[in-house]
């Protein structure tokens, strides 16, 4: 059984930081593009970065570009997201999902707030 659990969310002021983890199941997740998407209430998905399978190969989405880092553990079967210099238009669910060719799996969501 396919599984995908995000953790790590939370509320936290502007200009601080989060690290979120997607820990992965049931798949050969070292074959699988590991991605970070969210989405804020009212507004459509945004893929917020994607990392290849064997960690070489890494995109951003352009609004957290220089803040956010994607990183993956093909040993631990876990992609990490660690989330810098937080600003309120970062609050959204954030979702893990795993890519193969047209196959892809999607976790539930944790929720980021960003406020003072």
């Amino acid at each position: 059984q396919v599984q995908l659990v995000e953790s790590g969310g939370g509320l936290v002021q502007p200009g601080g930081s989060l690290r979120l983890s997607c820990a992965a199941s049931g798949f050969t997740f070292n074959l699988h593009y590991m991605h970070w998407y969210r989405q804020a209430p009212g507004e459509e998905r945004e893929l917020v970065a994607v990392i290849s399978p064997s960690g070489s190969a890494i995109n951003y989405a352009d609004s957290v570009k220089g803040r956010f880092t994607i990183s993956r553990d093909n040993v631990k079967n876990t992609t990490d997201l660690q989330m810098n210099g937080l600003k309120p238009e970062d609050t959204a669910q954030y979702l893990c999902s795993a890519r193969r060719g047209n196959t892809k799996y999607w976790g539930r969501g944790t929720q980021v707030t960003v406020s003072s």
